[in-house]
């Protein structure tokens, strides 16, 4: 069998949903870290792999895939991780609570993105993640209450959108962004914190892979 190789930054975001994801099917994964600090997702043999010069990419099952969302939504239908609901309204209404963080708050606060609006600079860098997250969260916990957790975001196993939380709330402590008063959000983060697949994906636990 072919080894399982993602291609990932230990802080990516986007690479902790797919690692959770991976750690949910139970499949063996190597590790093969592009530092992005270091500037090797703009050499040569990583443009290669993955031309937009981002992480993660995944080479699995004989192919290659990028983008993260992509990435879950292929394991999730080729490992029936059930991810996301059968019935068609309650698919979309998880899909929405996911993708306010994947796709509207996360790539504002991506590494080249805030790079560039701050130049790097504090306290404008802290500023910047502390504007977009603080209410970026505070939205998704009102929009938790459409849903049961118990104890997972939308019921009693995790969805996509338990894959898309967690590295934000990562990013949200490690920036100082406030979400104390977001009571749905730190009852699920307790949950995702005891479950193995969450614990193994954790940037603590790969940064030294």
């Amino acid at each position: 069998m072919n080894t399982v190789r993602l291609y990932d930054y230990w802080r990516s975001s986007a690479s902790y949903r797919v690692r959770i994801a991976l750690n949910l099917a139970g499949i063996d994964w190597q590790s093969i870290p592009v530092n992005l600090v270091a500037g090797e997702h703009k050499q040569a043999d990583h443009l290669a792999r993955h031309p937009q010069g981002l992480v993660p990419v995944l080479d699995i099952d004989g192919h290659r895939f990028t983008q993260s969302l992509a990435i879950i939504d292929y394991l999730d239908s080729t490992r029936n991780l059930q991810l996301l609901p059968v019935e068609p309204v309650l698919r979309t209404q998880v899909q929405a609570l996911a993708y306010s963080l994947a796709i509207d708050l996360h790539p504002v606060c991506n590494l080249s993105v805030v790079e560039y609006a701050t130049n790097g600079e504090e306290p404008a860098r802290t500023q910047w993640m502390r504007h977009f997250i603080t209410p970026g969260l505070r939205t998704f916990e009102s929009r938790l209450a459409e849903f049961e957790q118990s104890p997972f975001c939308t019921g009693d196993r995790p969805s996509l959108a338990d894959l898309c939380l967690v590295p934000q709330l990562y990013n949200a402590d490690r920036w100082g962004a406030d979400y104390s008063q977001c009571r749905r959000i730190r009852c699920v983060a307790e949950a995702c914190c005891d479950h193995p697949a969450f614990i193994a994906a954790h940037p603590d636990a790969v940064k030294a892979l």
